[in-house]
């Protein structure tokens, strides 16, 4: 399994937002999107080994399953939808036990830090201060951390210090949260298809 945690620092909580304005009146949702989109979707199918979990504000979280999502197109309007959907379903959600919105997208009651209490593998913080990818061996059943268009806050940063087994960079350059994603999928995938 490959999990991709995301930290949207001014993503809305609530599901007040307009779909015409996801860069700038829903907190740069627009990002968090293709975030999902990058984490999930192939040319022509789905990942159904990958995870995205958009924690927003450090309150709730919305988690897509590639797995199991349904009905999911790999556009910027429909995911926000959806996340908009998972916010109005915010009600029915009870801290670990999930509001199930569709096939595929919770959203639970959970900020970053239990939402990695939830998962299992090797934590990877993306950061540009870390080590090359290059000089990385992939690990197995990932669980890649980023912040969205924003530095990790200092209470992520201290916590990112105790979980993260490793700290990772994936260039000389500081890049969009999406296009990490996108690198770190190809870093997996191309380290199973050199070994096979």
């Amino acid at each position: 399994m490959r999990d991709f945690v995301v930290c949207g620092h001014d993503a809305p909580t609530t599901p007040d937002f307009s779909l015409d304005d996801l860069a700038g009146g829903a907190g740069r949702l627009d990002l968090l999107c293709r975030c999902v989109n990058a984490g999930l979707f192939l040319s022509h199918g789905i990942r159904e080994d990958s995870r995205v979990h958009l924690v927003l504000g450090d309150a709730v979280t919305v988690r897509f399953s590639g797995a199991t999502a349904r009905g999911l197109h790999p556009d910027e309007r429909t995911t926000a939808a959806r996340v908009r959907d998972a916010l109005d379903a915010k009600p029915d959600a009870i801290g670990h036990m999930p509001a199930e919105v569709s096939p595929g997208v919770d959203l639970y009651r959970m900020g970053l830090e239990t939402t990695l209490d939830t998962l299992d593998g090797t934590f990877v913080q993306l950061h540009e201060d870390g080590d090359p990818v290059a000089e990385v061996e992939p690990p197995s059943d990932p669980v890649f951390v980023l912040s969205d268009h924003s530095d990790f806050a200092d209470a992520e940063t201290a916590l990112l210090a105790e979980r993260a087994d490793r700290r990772v960079r994936l260039g000389p350059e500081a890049i969009h949260a999406d296009h990490a994603i996108s690198v770190a999928n190809n870093y997996l995938d191309t380290d199973g298809y050199t070994r096979y």
